[in-house]
Parts: structure tokens; sequence; C-alpha cells
């Protein structure tokens, strides 16, 4: 990793302090493919029948569609390179962000992993049920969604799982400042967290009286395995949480470098990570803020003259990532984003533009997954081989050959 100047150590800083603001083919082989034109209704999959849940908010429809097995890497076989979206907040508004990104995962055999904010399926008028950790009864950093928007959001995540991506989380109320800030908060103060941030999701009917929205098709209490903390705040405490209720990953590291993941704390440690920002002397964390703290030093709104050069600018930089990763030592890349139009929504751009640059490698080891079903890959694996891969550093290349590295372990 090439070395980084003060400005690059203040610019991974401030993107974990504030960077969340906004709210696989899994083994060998070939890609199934999932993308073409959506079955049953326009705008998405139909409906399987299902056993509803609680109040009905969610159904159990049987086990995901479009699910790969996890397969375990052969000796001499060179391990795929995984790629992960991420969104933080995952909620729908009238821009249709997210509506487009899943047409876009449709359309290039991608999977994602969305991170549902809990306070996006719950109304204002109902804001009393939220207790937040050290903060007032019902406060929020974020704003409540209009009820049009929930309805949105929901319908949004219920397509989005019934095309194969994760629904993870990003808990609820997004505290970052102050004496209410979620780094400060206990394993036990987490535990609320999450578990109101579940209630919300999966009591949304009970919360909205709607009559008029389809039921979640999956049981989120079972599904749940992994998430992103609110500005990449508080892991260490909330880690014990995750660890007791059944978590297997955690993407809330504020930084780590391009190279195979480990555990911490017996949960998979997945972090944003840092990887060449074109034109500067120091790295970038792998998330849409980062590229805006550095670029218009956080403002969203900015000169739109600028806007064509940030734009590209951001776009190479996680080109950059990704094939530093792809032509070394194939440690999985991670892209955090939000569904956020920041700076005329370049930021959107330069993550479509990414994505379509990866599918173009046409490479069948090239997997665009979820997080879940990457920790799927890393757990079918000989822990052995996980350690030897771990031995490679960033932009690294076995010395010997992959056929070699992977059949010595």
């Amino acid at each position: 990793m090439r070395s980084m100047t003060r400005r690059g150590l203040l610019a991974l800083t401030a993107g974990a302090a504030v960077g969340a603001a906004a709210g696989c083919s899994a083994g060998g082989g070939s890609k199934s493919k999932a993308g073409g034109p959506p079955a049953g209704r326009p705008n998405g999959p139909a409906q399987p029948a299902g056993t509803p849940i609680g109040d009905g908010s969610t159904s159990y429809t049987g086990a995901q569609p479009f699910q790969p097995v996890a397969e375990r890497l052969e000796p001499g076989q060179t391990p795929p390179q995984f790629v992960i979206f991420s969104w933080d907040g995952a909620g729908e508004l009238d821009n249709g962000l997210f509506a487009r990104f899943r047409k876009l995962a449709q359309d290039h055999d991608a999977k994602m992993s969305f991170f549902l904010s809990g306070l996006y399926c719950l109304p204002e008028s109902k804001k009393h049920l939220y207790r937040p950790p050290n903060n007032p009864v019902g406060a929020s950093a974020i704003g409540y969604f209009k009820d049009e928007h929930i309805k949105m959001t929901l319908e949004q995540v219920r397509l989005a799982w019934l095309e194969g991506h994760e629904i993870g989380t990003h808990f609820n109320g997004h505290f970052c400042d102050g004496t209410g800030t979620v780094g400060d908060w206990t394993s036990a103060q987490w535990e609320s967290e999450i578990q109101q941030a579940v209630d919300f999701v999966t009591q949304w009917k009970t919360n909205t009286g709607f009559s008029d929205v389809e039921t979640l098709p999956f049981d989120y209490r079972k599904e749940l395995i992994g998430g992103r903390t609110p500005c990449l705040l508080g892991q260490n405490q909330w880690l014990p949480t995750a660890k007791k209720m059944g978590f297997r990953y955690d993407a809330s590291s504020p930084g780590g470098l391009q190279i195979w993941p480990s555990k911490k704390q017996d949960i998979w440690d997945l972090p944003l990570q840092a990887i060449p920002f074109p034109g500067h002397d120091f790295e970038v964390l792998s998330m849409d803020y980062n590229m805006l703290a550095n670029q218009s030093h956080a403002a969203t709104k900015s000169d739109p003259s600028n806007y064509p050069g940030w734009r590209d600018q951001a776009t190479a930089a996680y080109i950059a990532g990704f094939e530093r990763a792809y032509r070394t030592n194939r440690a999985p890349f991670y892209i955090g984003n939000h569904f956020e139009q920041w700076n005329g929504g370049i930021y959107m751009d330069a993550v479509e533009n990414a994505l379509k640059h990866i599918s173009a490698q046409g490479d069948k080891d090239v997997r665009m997954v979820s997080f879940h079903q990457y920790v799927n890959w890393l757990d079918a694996q000989d822990p052995r081989l996980l350690a030897k891969l771990r031995t490679l550093e960033v932009g690294q290349q076995p010395t010997e050959g992959w056929s070699e590295f992977t059949k010595n372990v």
C-alpha cells in the first residue's frame, strides 16, 4: 500500500467518523445467471405464497432465490475475485435510486447488500416507540419517512430479497456526534438498538396500519446476519452483542487494507478499504462519502463545473481498487454507498460506471456478491488456505503462481 500523507489519514478518519451520514456464485464454476427481465409483475418478481409471521409484516416463503452453493476452493485453483456493493440506509425516495441499482444489478448479474435502517419502516407519528440509547425518546439524526416513502421502501426491500440480494441492518437513529453518539454505547445498549431495529421491520403492519402493502417474504430474524454501524463507530462494543445474536459478519471497521479478511471476536470483520485516489499521494476509503469529503470538503452541493472531473476521479478510484486486487492478491473488494444525489448524483454515476467496468471483464471468477453470500463462501473454505491467503499483502501476487500457492497448504 502506498504511504498516506497526513491529509490522507485525516480524510480516512473523517470518513470513519461521519462517512455513513445518510443513512456469488460463491464458489468455483460458472456464474448462475439471475439477470434479464424480472418475472411476474413489470417491476419485479411475483410474490410467492408464504406463512405469515407475527402480525403478517413478514412471512416465510422458503429459501431465498438465486443463492449459489458455496463451494470449497480446490487445490491449485485461483481464488475468485469477490466484489461487494453495499448500501447504508437503503430507503427509497422519489429519486428512485434503490430501484435504479436493483435494475443495474439485474442487468449485470450482481447481488448486493442493502443495510436497512429500521426507522425507515416506522411512521413519525409512532416515533415515541423508538427509545434510542443516551438520546431522547423518538430522537433521530436521520429523518422519519413519509408514509408514501415507507411504502416505497418496503416494496423495494421485498423485491430486492426476491431477486437474491441481502437485507442487512444499518440500525436506527444514526447518532454520530455529541453525548448520544453510538461510539459510546455499551453492548447492552447496542442490543436494545438492534432489537428495536428488527421490531420496526417485523411489525410495520401494526405500526403503520397499511393494508395495501405486501408482506416481506422472509423471516428477518433468521435472515439478518450482518450490517454496518452508523458512521463506522462503536464496533468493539457492538461485536459482543452481534455474536450473542448469531450475526456472522460486521462491515463497520473504520478502514482496512485490501487483504483477505479475518475474524474479530468470532465475527468476520469486513471493513471498507483504503484504495488508490487518482491525483493524490494518499488513499481514500472505498465509500461515496469519503470521495465527497475529499473533493468538496463534505459539501453536498458544490460548483457544478467540478462535477465531471470529480465523477471521473471517483470512478477511477473504484476501478483502481478493483484492478489492484484482481491483478494481484485477489482480496475481496468492498464498496460502500448511500442512496444520495450528492454533488449532482456524481457518486451514484461513479458506482454504476465501476460496476459496469467490473462486469465487462467477462471473467467467470469475478463475482459481484452480497456479504451474506461471501461469508458463506468463507465458511466453506479450508481455514489453512484462508490463513495462507492472508499472508499476501496489498498488491502482492504469489511468487510461485496461484496453482502452486493454493496447492501447497
